[in-house]
């Protein structure tokens, strides 16, 4: 299974619980029932990529956490709009154009 496809399955997951959470292992489990725990490594890496990129949130006794830091168990959910970064604006006059 690739990092995309386990990257997509947390996302459509999250989707269709916005705004509630999901927990790794149900996850792993909605990609392979039988061999879950051996996914669960690849979907805490893709969720740690997901975060890194400001999609998803890592929370864990519900206050948001960093997963490289983090032991023991976690939820994650999607990134709250006002929680995401938003994109540098240039202070530059000469860049905006008036009419």
């Amino acid at each position: 299974m690739t990092s995309r496809a386990i990257e997509r399955a947390i996302l459509k997951l999250l989707e269709e619980r916005h705004p509630g959470t999901a927990c790794p292992s149900e996850i792993a489990r909605a990609l392979d029932a039988e061999a879950w725990r051996a996914l669960m490594p690849k979907v805490r890496e893709a969720a740690g990529r997901l975060a890194q990129r400001a999609r998803l949130d890592v929370l864990q006794k519900g206050q948001k956490v960093e997963l490289g830091t983090t032991r023991g168990p976690i939820r994650l959910r999607l990134a709250t709009v006002r929680e995401r970064p938003l994109p540098a604006l240039s202070k530059r006059k000469d860049r905006v154009r008036t009419r």
